[in-house]
C-alpha cells in the first residue's frame, strides 16, 4: 500500500493505557502515512489512568513501537507532554530513543508561517475549571466514553462507520461550547503576544481549524473519540484529517488488520505501572 506523504503531522490525546484509546485506528494511520516531522502533542500515555488501573494491551505497545520506529528511520519526532503525561515534562530537553521531549515548540510551515505548538492545558479558563470535561463531570464523561465504546461495538458488527457520541454533547451543551470558545480565544491571545501566525494544540478533544482576526487556531483533536490529526501539506497548508471517516481505514481496522502480535511492555512504561 502506498503511504500518504505529508510534511508534518500533529497528533495528541491518544491516552494509551485506557480502554477508550482507539489504538487500532491510530496504528492504521501511522502505518499509512509518512512525514518529515511528527509532533506528539501531549496526553500520549495516560499516566494518571495507569496509576489508577493498569491497562496495557499489545496494541498500545505497538503504537509506541511505531513512534520509535518512525524516529529511528529519520522522521523528526517531538514529544510535547500534556496534563495526563505531565511526569514526562521533567525530561524536557532529553530524548527517548530518537524522540525529543520538549515543553513546547515553534513550528515553521513550508510557506514560512510560525506556529507555537503545545498541549494546550495552559489555556484552560480558570472560571471554567480544568477543562470542559471537568465542568461536565468526570463521572459523566467516563459514562459517555463507556456508551461510546458499546455504541460503536454495535455499529462495527453492523458494518457501520465509527461515530463519536461526544460530538453531540459538545455541539449542544451550552457550557461546553462556551468553554471551547474561551479556550480558543486564550490560545490566540498567546500567539498574538508572541508575534506568531497562530497556535497548534490539543487537550479538549475537539479538532478544529479556525481563523480569527488574522490568526489561526488549530486543534488536532484526539484518538479517544474522534480519531483526528492535523497534517501539513508540501505547500504549507494545514488540514484536519478524520481518519475514522476514511472507508479503507475503517475496513482495515474492523478486519483487525492493524492488530499486532503481542509485544512486551516497554521498560519505561513498566516503571509507570510500578509507581
Amino acid at each position: 500500500m502506498d503511504r500518504l506523504r505529508y510534511r508534518s503531522i500533529f497528533v495528541s490525546d491518544v491516552h494509551l493505557g485506557t480502554r477508550d484509546c482507539r489504538a487500532e485506528f491510530l496504528l492504521d494511520f501511522l502505518r499509512s502515512t509518512h512525514c518529515e516531522q511528527l509532533y506528539l502533542v501531549g496526553d500520549i500515555v495516560d499516566i494518571e489512568a495507569l496509576e489508577r488501573t493498569p491497562y496495557w494491551p499489545a496494541s498500545h505497545s505497538a503504537v509506541l513501537a511505531e513512534f520509535l520506529d518512525k524516529a529511528a528511520r529519520g522522521t523528526e519526532v517531538i514529544y510535547i507532554p500534556g496534563n495526563h503525561d505531565c511526569a514526562m515534562r521533567g525530561m524536557a530537553g532529553q530524548s527517548i530513543g530518537a524522540i525529543r521531549v520538549e515543553l513546547d515548540a515553534i513550528h515553521t510551515t513550508a510557506d514560512g508561517r510560525r506556529f507555537r505548538v503545545s498541549h494546550g492545558d495552559e489555556f484552560d479558563p480558570e472560571h471554567y475549571g480544568k477543562t470542559w470535561l471537568t465542568r461536565f463531570g468526570d463521572k459523566a464523561y467516563t459514562f459517555l466514553c463507556f456508551l461510546n465504546r458499546r455504541f460503536n461495538a454495535v455499529r462495527k458488527r453492523l458494518k457501520l462507520p465509527y461515530f463519536a457520541l461526544s460530538i453531540l454533547a459538545k455541539s449542544h451543551i451550552g457550557r461546553a461550547l462556551a468553554y471551547i470558545r474561551a479556550y480558543e480565544s486564550m490560545a490566540l491571545e498567546r500567539a498574538r503576544a508572541l508575534g506568531l501566525a497562530g497556535q497548534i494544540c490539543g487537550h479538549i478533544h475537539f479538532g478544529a481549524i479556525r481563523e480569527n482576526d488574522g490568526l489561526l487556531y488549530l486543534n488536532d483533536g484526539d484518538w479517544v473519540e474522534h480519531c483526528t490529526a492535523l497534517v501539513e501539506l508540501d505547500d504549507g497548508s494545514l488540514e484536519l484529517i478524520h481518519w475514522s471517516d476514511r472507508r479503507a481505514a475503517l475496513v482495515r481496522a474492523n478486519a483487525g488488520e492493524s492488530q499486532p502480535a503481542p509485544l512486551p511492555l516497554p521498560a519505561w512504561a513498566r516503571a509507570l505501572h510500578a509507581r
